[in-house]
């Protein structure tokens, strides 16, 4: 039973841009608290971004601080993740995550153990 569809993946230059969607079906994941993970060849899964329930908080790994900005739109069931000024070390699978369980409503989920629903992952490349 599928619940969670990333799209927007591809290959991008070095400074370019992309936006990724995360689209959720079913009550398990609609409205919960989401959140964006990568992993890159060779390496752990890691923490990129994460949203809380509502949309008025995110958080946001250091290394794409002021780079990367997470939304969602509840009324479809969505997150996004617009990505700019892309480097080559972002070049990696994003994966979207969804915690189906009890949350707290003004918090935002940061590890992966917080989420028990995943997408499939999408592929961004940046490369010149």
């Amino acid at each position: 039973q599928v619940q969670l569809v990333e799209s927007g993946g591809g290959v991008v230059q070095p400074g370019g841009s992309l936006r990724l969607s995360c689209e959720g079906f079913g009550r398990t994941v609609s409205q919960k608290p989401k959140g964006w993970f990568r992993q890159a060849p060779g390496k752990e899964r890691e923490f990129v971004a994460a949203i809380n329930w509502s949309g008025r908080s995110a958080y946001y790994a250091d290394s794409v601080k002021g780079r990367f900005t997470m939304i969602r739109d509840n009324a479809n069931d969505t997150v996004y993740l617009q990505m700019n000024s892309l480097i080559p070390d972002d070049t990696a699978v994003y994966f979207c995550a969804a915690r189906a369980g009890r949350f707290a409503v003004s918090r935002v989920y940061r590890t992966e153990d917080d989420y028990d629903i995943w997408g499939q992952g999408t592929q961004v490349t940046v490369s010149a």
